[in-house]
């Protein structure tokens, strides 16, 4: 997720379930020990937030997996999913499934210097390494080494030929693998990756495995969390947030924002999807990306997108009730 779920995006998320544990975007070892910006930085109100680390030197792994409990994360987890060419080349990502023992010396090295959970992420497979017994082996690795709790993208990654969109859509999804692998080592907790996009599809899911990591659906269509908590965590004494509810907070949060460099649009840009399906969506999504990017933002973009989807709403609520008084 890697530009999509930063700090802005996950306080917004947040707004929608409380229960939903949110990962921040990937970021590096490299990014975190030698970069200038602060790679750790988050809202106290994201919690729980895990850090999403990339990387494969057990000492940097251990080092950061150190700062990022310092800094109050919740969980560490070992990006062993991504498929890009940035990632290859830097030896961490989906090219580690290729090799397992250097994680588990990760995963080893960072719980002699944290106590909050080390997990991990991956495929099912990589390139030609895509059989039952690769991906067992790799698990079995991977666990010896300490690792309990794997997030798991039911498809496997071409490394060679393949785009990183590519990768999220064309290789076909294998659920049954990762199901297998629960049956075979029922102490370990999986959770299901890919293709989950409602929450009637979740549910479905954790019959099978532990559970569920929802990433593209939930960014374009972010109001599916609302109804998270109470259908999945099964708190029905938390009324969701309205949409409505939801802009006048961010509005609220954008105005807090003291950075000399940040723009509405920072954050506006993670809430196009928010009345996904609604009456009124496009005049959403359209008055955002026209007025919340230039020279001069609308200070108060949120609001006035808001009152232009009401607007919209009133006249076919009035034009409905006029055919049905005719």
């Amino acid at each position: 997720m890697l530009d999509w779920t930063d700090s802005h995006c996950r306080y917004f998320l947040r707004l929608l379930s409380k229960h939903s544990l949110l990962y921040t975007e990937m970021v590096t070892t490299g990014a975190i020990i030698f970069g200038k910006g602060d790679y750790l930085g988050f809202n106290h109100e994201e919690h729980p937030v895990a850090l999403q680390l990339g990387g494969s030197d057990p000492s940097d792994m251990a080092r950061c997996a150190a700062l990022a409990q310092s800094r109050g994360y919740d969980e560490v987890n070992i990006n062993v999913g991504c498929p890009s060419d940035r990632v290859k080349n830097g030896s961490f990502g989906a090219c580690l499934m290729a090799q397992p023992e250097v994680v588990a010396r990760c995963v080893k090295a960072m719980q002699k210097e944290v106590d909050i959970p080390v997990t991990v992420k991956c495929r099912i497979g990589i390139d030609d390494m895509d059989e039952d017994a690769d991906f067992a082996r790799f698990i079995d690795i991977v666990a010896d080494g300490g690792c309990d709790t794997f997030i798991v993208h039911a498809r496997k990654a071409w490394l060679q030929g393949l785009s990183p969109k590519e990768n999220r859509e064309v290789p076909p999804l294998n659920y049954p693998r990762v199901y297998a692998l629960k049956q075979a080592r029922p102490e370990l907790s999986i959770s299901i990756n890919g293709g989950v996009k409602t929450i009637a599809d979740t549910q479905a899911q954790l019959n099978n495995v532990d559970g569920v990591m929802m990433g593209r659906e939930v960014y374009a269509n972010p109001y599916l969390l609302a109804s998270v908590d109470s259908e999945i965590f099964g708190d029905h004494a938390t009324h969701p947030i309205s949409r409505r509810e939801a802009v006048i907070h961010m509005q609220q949060y954008i105005e807090k924002q003291t950075d000399p460099y940040f723009k509405p649009w920072h954050v506006a840009r993670h809430m196009l999807g928010l009345f996904q399906g609604q009456a009124g969506g496009r005049i959403w999504r359209r008055y955002l990306s026209q007025n919340g990017t230039g020279k001069n933002p609308d200070p108060h973009l949120l609001m006035n997108a808001l009152a232009a989807v009401e607007a919209a709403q009133q006249e076919i609520e009035e034009y409905n009730a006029k055919k049905e008084s005719v």
